[in-house]
């Protein structure tokens, strides 16, 4: 049973759902949630703003007045994908970006910057899985599980590998 001051709800009147972020192989995704219906051209603007010619679509979906998945971006097909995505989640006040052709690194903080935007659950090219609290009002996202759990720790041969990718792909000098 949970407490608080103004009553009591027993976990019988929540239900935990699991929702899949489908996306196309070599597609990156940036969950978050954000409070107002300017984030769609605020975030639109975060991302077409730090990476010219970016390949985007995004969506938010609101949670007051008509409720509506609403969406920008410059990439057809990841508009779409976004905002149907949002349809499976249905959680109010969340926002999916999905990336093509360069990773959440590029456009992350410029996204963090954009003054509606309250968090960010995960930034990712790996399979993710929203972990969803439904109530009789509606939903709300707990959490994210981000990829796979952890098989060992690194060696320092991995550790090697890892500062060599970094240097390989532009990250460090």
């Amino acid at each position: 049973m949970l407490v608080n001051s103004k009553s009591v709800t027993t976990v019988s009147d929540i239900s935990l759902k699991i929702v899949s972020v489908e996306r196309p192989e070599g597609v990156n995704v940036i969950l978050g949630q954000t409070h107002f219906i300017k984030s769609v051209e605020d975030i639109y603007e975060a991302i077409s703003g730090s990476v010219p010619g970016a390949k985007f679509g995004l969506a938010f979906s609101e949670s007051s007045g008509p409720c509506l998945v609403r969406s920008a971006g410059n990439d057809q097909e990841l508009v779409d994908l976004a905002a149907k995505n949002l349809m499976n989640i249905s959680a109010g006040h969340i926002f999916l970006v999905m990336l093509r052709n360069l990773y959440p690194i590029n456009v992350l903080n410029s996204i963090k910057n954009v003054q509606e935007v309250c968090n960010i659950y995960c930034a990712t090219a790996n399979p993710v899985n929203v972990v969803l609290a439904e109530t009789g009002e509606g939903r709300g996202v707990l959490g994210v599980i981000d990829g796979q759990s952890p098989k060992g720790i690194e060696s320092k041969k991995d550790a090697e590998e890892r500062r060599t990718l970094l240097r390989k792909i532009g990250y460090k000098l």
